[in-house]
């Protein structure tokens, strides 16, 4: 690393002007006062903002790789939950101070995966305050064909895209070094490295009725399909995957796993309803679920329903994310 202060212009220089992947569009990226881009007659543009907080998002002593892994991930699973291919993405960036290493693995994980989904940064700022990082990420998708949530329909199949709860199973490591478990550094980094379904776009374009990605808890995400469709909703328990590492995580008391699966946030994976018949198994996919005409989410085991009252992650609640 240089032993010569940064400056903002030689910092975006160094660590941030990357070549434009062949054919996304990009025609004048990182430089002038804005992107230029291409866009075909018969797509649509869409666009989405997020922002990572350190202290609530993420410890600021968290390995900058898995920080640029994670901010990225975030955005990319509310594009692709929209049923849209993510093409480019600007970063506005603010930091106490200039911290090379930090940016090295910072970028080195935020590169990786945009290089992995063929997404390029195209724009952005840095300023100088309290961590935080800002993305906005856009994607296209042909004319009329996203995925909303206002189109669940009653007798809908409930899907999810990947087995859920590791993310907090995770975040309570993160949260409490007195854990101990030999699978702790690997729920870690499952917690900041998630991998949003973008190969599900073209074999479920057409089949998709309703869907988001979840972020802040199944149960608390279904719920926001549920109010725009004006359905309701009914999970069978013995559906979800539970995965042997989060059972082990909850010392194999079912009901604790499954209880994490349906509250845990920031998996950035796929929800969504279709009527269609899907190949579960081909597509990797979890059928878990009805759409009712009842306007609220009943649980069930064994066919009975069950009397839990769980809630999601709120961001202005009490409750902290890592």
């Amino acid at each position: 690393m240089s032993s010569t202060p940064l400056g903002e212009f030689s910092l975006i220089a160094r660590y941030f002007n990357r070549a434009a992947t062949d054919g996304n569009g990009v025609d004048l990226a990182v430089g002038d006062d804005a992107a230029l881009l291409s866009l075909g007659a018969n797509e649509q543009l869409v666009v989405s903002t997020d922002t990572m907080v350190a202290g609530s998002h993420f410890l600021a002593e968290a390995d900058p790789r898995l920080v640029g892994h994670k901010a990225l991930a975030s955005n990319l699973s509310d594009i692709i939950a929209m049923g849209a291919t993510p093409r480019w993405v600007s970063l506005a960036l603010t930091l106490p101070q200039i911290d090379e290493a930090w940016l090295a693995g910072f970028c080195d994980g935020f590169f990786a995966l945009a290089k992995a989904y063929k997404v390029d940064l195209v724009g952005g700022d840095t300023t100088k305050g309290p961590l935080a990082i800002t993305i906005t990420i856009h994607g296209t998708i042909p004319r009329g064909k996203a995925w909303l949530r206002s189109g669940a329909n009653v007798g809908d199949t409930l899907y999810i895209a990947a087995p859920l709860g590791e993310s907090q199973a995770g975040l309570d490591f993160i949260l409490d070094n007195s854990l101990v478990s030999e699978q702790r550094d690997a729920l870690i980094e499952r917690h900041f490295c998630t991998y949003p379904r973008q190969d599900l776009l073209l074999p479920l374009r057409d089949k998709v009725s309703a869907a988001l990605d979840i972020s802040d808890g199944l149960i608390a995400d279904l719920g926001h399909i549920l109010r725009a469709s004006h359905v309701g909703a009914s999970i069978d328990v013995d559906r979800l995957p539970l995965t042997e590492r989060l059972l082990a995580h909850c010392d194999h008391n079912w009901q604790k796993a499954v209880t994490m699966a349906l509250t845990s946030g920031e998996e950035y994976t796929l929800c969504f309803t279709s009527s269609a018949a899907l190949d579960c198994a081909a597509l990797n996919i979890f059928p878990i679920g009805v759409i009712t005409e009842d306007t609220a989410v009943v649980l069930t085991a064994q066919g009975e329903p069950l009397d839990w009252q769980l809630t999601g992650f709120e961001h202005f609640g009490d409750s902290c994310g890592s």
